[in-house]
């Protein structure tokens, strides 16, 4: 993966800037011709949704057979376990549930790229990704149970704790590939973002920052058409990875869906970051298959036609295709995956529904290191408030 860099001569600009001039009448506005509309640019596809090999001239996935297996047991897992968590929250369990529905082969793929080293700065969506990193799903649990703000080891598994703000972890993810440069190893960040996220200025200071200073830095956007309910026609006028190139690095386009290529595209984003070509932007394109979160409700904004076409590109299905035709794995595979995964995510219930009640003057110990005399009078008040209905009882 080189670097792209575009230049237009004085020149140039001179001539464009006297035909806009000699094009208008004195004193008119000078009319800038609208934009022609972007071509649908190529998309990397190394396994087809019918489960066969497709070569591609730049890209490779790595990964042989038994691997693939694995990963499609990771695959299986994740989904299970983003099923659990859907259900737990309708059931009044979690506060909230961001879906990766449709989403599993972009980040299993991706988490399949990482090296031991790498470090991941996630959104609220990455359940996949913690579970390659060996993060405890019980974790994620007490987060969206309201008991923490997240517990794990950042830097034991390389994955830092869920981001809810929108694009609040991209320039984190910069400023911690700057120091990974400065440190002179030979690691590389890999920062997750969402198709909203794009819109954030704060995602444009971060592109900005790691180009400038060619932090070792991929951008991870999963691209799953729908920011809640605003489509990618409302978000942008281009392919979300050619915004890479007004930043001066370079942006390439995965099918998301696609387990072989988004490893084989975020292992060349990687090594490229690792070895001093700076950062790179990698568009999964793929499609949130549920809701934004368990608050959302898609059937307001999208059609059943738009989600049964992406029904039919399901990740698992493609690479589970792929392994029954083009490898020797047993068809008992399948089964044992499946049945491992529902044993997980009742282990996963069965300690969910174990930890404790969150209460709800916890968050005024998590905001200051002294609480402000106000804040503990306001704590007191509430501690009251809420000991009373234990009285009436």
């Amino acid at each position: 993966m080189t670097q792209r860099t575009v230049s237009t001569p004085d020149s140039e600009l001179r001539a464009i800037g006297a035909q806009l001039t000699d094009a208008a009448p004195a004193g008119d506005a000078v009319r800038i011709p609208l934009r022609a509309p972007a071509l649908q640019p190529e998309m990397v596809q190394l396994l087809s949704t019918e489960g066969d090999r497709i070569a591609h001239p730049n890209y490779c996935s790595t990964l042989d057979g038994a691997t693939i297996a694995a990963a499609y047991r990771d695959m299986v897992f994740a989904r299970r376990f983003d099923q659990e968590g859907t259900t737990l929250q309708r059931q009044g369990q979690l506060g909230l549930w961001a879906p990766l529905l449709g989403q599993e082969a972009a980040q299993i793929g991706a988490g399949y790229a990482l090296a031991a080293g790498d470090h991941v700065f996630p959104t609220y969506r990455e359940h996949g990704l913690a579970l390659v990193r060996q993060v405890d799903p019980l974790g994620i649990m007490r987060l969206f149970r309201g008991i923490d703000q997240g517990t794990w080891d950042t830097v034991e598994h390389g994955f830092g704790l869920y981001s809810i703000v929108i694009g609040a972890q991209t320039p984190h993810a910069v400023g911690y590939a700057m120091g990974v440069s400065r440190d002179g190893t030979d690691d590389a960040v890999l920062c997750c973002l969402g198709d909203g996220a794009a819109s954030e200025g704060g995602v444009s200071e971060a592109f900005n920052f790691a180009a400038v200073f060619d932090a070792p830095v991929v951008f991870f956007l999963q691209n799953n058409q729908w920011a809640i309910s605003a489509p990618n026609t409302r978000q942008t006028a281009v392919p979300l990875h050619q915004r890479a190139d007004g930043f001066g690095f370079p942006g390439v386009r995965v099918d998301g869906n696609d387990l072989l290529a988004v490893q084989a595209v975020t292992s060349a984003a990687l090594d490229h970051a690792r070895t001093g070509g700076g950062p790179v932007l990698v568009e999964a394109f793929t499609y949130r298959m549920g809701a934004h979160t368990t608050s959302d409700d898609p059937t307001r904004y999208r059609l059943a036609e738009e989600e049964a076409s992406w029904r039919r590109r399901d990740p698992l299905e493609r690479v589970r295709r792929y392994l029954q035709r083009h490898t020797d794995t047993p068809a008992e595979f399948f089964d044992q995956a499946q049945a491992d995964a529902d044993a997980f995510a009742a282990r996963v219930r069965r300690d969910c529904l174990a930890l404790p009640e969150p209460r709800v003057t916890d968050f005024y110990q998590h905001v200051y290191g002294e609480l402000p005399d106000d804040l503990a009078v306001e704590r007191a008040q509430v501690d009251e408030y809420l000991a009373s209905f234990a009285d009436a009882s």
